[in-house]
């Protein structure tokens, strides 16, 4: 009953705002709670002045400084967008907060508003149309968003930058950790969106890179990273925020090990080179 009023609720707005002509399912942790809270990061939001999107990032997202980290929230026997602020894993944490700088960059304060920008940004053509249909990979989710418009790939204009290429196929090579693949269509639509991505080359800067003056010095407060694996079908494997503090980036993200969203004690490149799994970053911006 409740995905049904919150579906209702959700269908109306739509109608009344113009910003889809068909019913989109919306998933809320709290709607109450979550619509109220929205509306006042939003407000707060846009009341601070930032020399450009990555510093709006950076500032909102201190904001869920302490919030518990909780991994697969967004599955569920039915694909719906879904909006969780108390409960983050490092990829929603990011899309939310990614979600709520371009709300307030189009100067919008409303919750609606930001619901749609998660459906953006989270969805393939910027519109859920079933499982196969969200961004599994991070390759995938840059392509399809710097292809609309919505983000650019930092990585390419940084001091020193190296290529690595892969074919990304692990969600296909291990089927049984995905209970949506269970039904052979998802597969097969997961399969077909891998084949875009075989022998898939793409930028990163190397961890031992990453304690350089002129490498810190191009990093933005607020830019949003992602972890190069050194898993063979994969791309990566975690996200984050660069956050500058006195002159040295840190990581804010959601940390699995830790249970929360925090800043890291260490330095960037302290913290990539504590953790052998990762091989570098890339840099991600929302589109000025």
């Amino acid at each position: 009953m409740k995905k049904i009023v919150t579906s209702i609720l959700f269908a109306c707005i739509l109608s009344a705002t113009g910003h889809a002509s068909s019913l989109r399912d919306v998933r809320f942790h709290d709607i109450a709670n979550d619509t109220t809270r929205i509306n006042k990061l939003l407000d707060k939001a846009s009341a601070v002045k930032y020399d450009n999107l990555s510093n709006l990032c950076g500032s909102i997202a201190r904001e869920f400084i302490g919030k518990p980290y909780v991994a697969h929230t967004l599955e569920d026997s039915v694909e719906m967008i879904t909006v969780d602020l108390d409960r983050l894993d490092c990829t929603t944490f990011v899309e939310t907060v990614l979600a709520l700088a371009y709300t307030v960059n189009e100067r919008r304060t409303s919750w609606h508003d930001f619901v749609f920008n998660l459906e953006r940004i989270r969805y393939r053509g910027g519109e859920l149309n079933g499982y196969g249909s969200r961004l599994h990979y991070i390759c995938d989710w840059m392509a399809d968003n710097i292809y609309r418009g919505t983000l650019e790939d930092a990585t390419r204009n940084m001091p020193k930058v190296f290529y690595v290429t892969r074919s990304i196929d692990f969600m296909s090579n291990h089927r049984d950790r995905y209970p949506a693949l269970k039904d052979s269509a998802e597969f097969e639509r997961i399969k077909n969106i891998e084949i875009g991505y075989r022998n898939h080359r793409f930028p990163y800067i190397k961890t031992n890179d990453l304690g350089n003056k002129t490498m810190k010095a191009a990093l933005r407060d607020g830019d949003a990273i992602a972890f190069v694996s050194n898993l063979k079908d994969l791309d990566v494997t975690h996200m984050g925020f660069i956050v500058i503090i006195d002159g040295e980036p840190h990581v804010l993200h959601a940390s699995s090990t830790h249970g929360q969203v925090e800043i890291t004690a260490q330095p960037l490149h302290e913290f990539m080179k504590k953790n052998r799994q990762f091989i570098g970053i890339r840099v991600i911006r929302l589109k000025e």
